[in-house]
């Protein structure tokens, strides 16, 4: 105690010298903390992408890559629409070595009277749909009823609204679970009510007839028999089914896996030339606060403290500072990271999706000790040399 009490002093008295060492360990934490927290939001998110999509291949209309990006309606959000003939359902299931598929419908709502958000409008059939369905139902005790919806979690509408689509009355009945991705900003209902919409989109002028026939669906979900290969299904999907595209999700996620690798190491990069550059800091200034304080120790010498004594008191003098400056570290990254988070996402055009309030506490925690550790680790040869200063000799040489 007594130690502590005679450190925390000497912090008070040099509040210069105790502010640059806090905020070298907050520059410090905030590297660390803030660049763990984006990786793990990443690997997050990329997790996340994996389990909605759920499926092996995923079959579009061949029109799909030059209308929209199939692919940025589930990183970015970006609103799409575009049809097939029902029809490609049955041919799909013929396919050697498929389980099982599910198909899905796309409709964009308008920016206009008729719609009141313009959000992207998903239809699935509950009875077939093995990736949408196990989602929903985490936030939906029942199935989706004629004329109801469920939103994403960043759609602007609470359960029990009543939301307009083409002057179609529909009702949220569940808020779904945030995922990191596109998916988070689109609304779910089931095949009848899709059915509805589309009939309201055609009569305000909005098509999605297609020559072949009326009945139209936009994408079908393919699950692979185990021990099938999933390139010799996909080439068979693809020469099967006329006028559409086979994709492996693996593909798709290979390229997003790849961009996230590339900032990580990025990032990891980072923390380390920041974790090193504060430590060679660190270690300049201890050997500083050496030649500084070296009349002071021998003082204490003279009047009775050990040189244990003076060792313990540098290094909770360090340890201090580092713990001041891992909250400011930790408290700035946490400003710049939680409440722009949905800007960090649209800039980095990934998945982003941060993780759980327990993990971030606990690293929010080991973020802090380290920047204890490494201040006290800093503070060790100023603690070495201080401990053994002559007391004697060295104020006979300052007179």
């Amino acid at each position: 105690m007594k130690n502590f009490s005679l450190a925390f002093n000497n912090l008070i008295r040099r509040p210069g010298r105790t502010l640059a060492l806090a905020l070298l360990s907050a520059f410090l934490s905030l590297a660390v903390f803030g660049g763990s927290v984006m990786v793990l939001s990443l690997r997050s998110g990329l997790h996340s992408l994996e389990a909605r999509l759920g499926a092996d291949i995923i079959v579009v209309p061949s029109q799909a890559q030059s209308k929209v990006s199939f692919q940025n309606m589930f990183l970015q959000g970006t609103t799409g629409a575009f049809y097939m003939n029902a029809s490609a359902l049955d041919q799909a299931l013929e396919v050697e070595g498929v389980e099982k598929a599910a198909p899905q419908t796309f409709l964009a709502s308008l920016k206009a009277d008729c719609c009141s958000i313009k959000i992207q409008v998903i239809g699935i059939d509950p009875e077939l749909d093995f990736t949408v369905q196990p989602w929903i139902a985490r936030s939906l005790s029942r199935g989706l009823g004629d004329m109801d919806v469920a939103v994403g979690c960043k759609v602007e509408a609470e359960v029990g609204e009543i939301i307009r689509i083409y002057d179609q009355r529909c009702k949220v009945v569940a808020r779904l679970e945030a995922t990191g991705t596109g998916l988070d900003t689109a609304v779910y209902c089931n095949m009848e009510t899709m059915n509805a919409l589309l009939a309201a989109a055609e009569a305000k002028g909005v098509s999605h007839k297609i020559e072949s026939g009326d009945e139209v669906i936009s994408a079908i979900y393919v699950k692979v028999k185990d021990g099938c290969d999933i390139d010799k299904v996909n080439s068979r999907l693809n020469g099967h089914i006329r006028k559409v595209t086979a994709v492996r999700t693996r593909s798709m996620i290979t390229g997003v896996s790849d961009s996230l690798s590339g900032i990580s190491r990025t990032i990891t990069l980072l923390i380390a030339a920041v974790w090193g550059l504060a430590l060679i800091i660190l270690l300049l200034i201890s050997v500083l606060i050496i030649r500084e304080r070296v009349r002071e120790f021998a003082v204490l010498r003279l009047v009775g403290a050990s040189r244990g004594m003076l060792g313990r008191m540098v290094l909770t003098e360090s340890s201090l500072c580092g713990l001041l400056g891992g909250l400011i570290g930790v408290g700035a990254a946490a400003l710049l990271l939680f409440p722009f988070a949905q800007l960090i996402e649209s800039a980095l055009q990934l998945p982003y999706l941060m993780p759980s309030a327990a993990v971030i506490l606990l690293l929010a925690l080991g973020t802090v000790l380290l920047a204890v550790a490494v201040s006290a680790l800093s503070s060790m040869i100023a603690a070495y040399r201080l401990s053994r200063v002559d007391p004697g000799t060295t104020l006979r040489e300052g007179n």
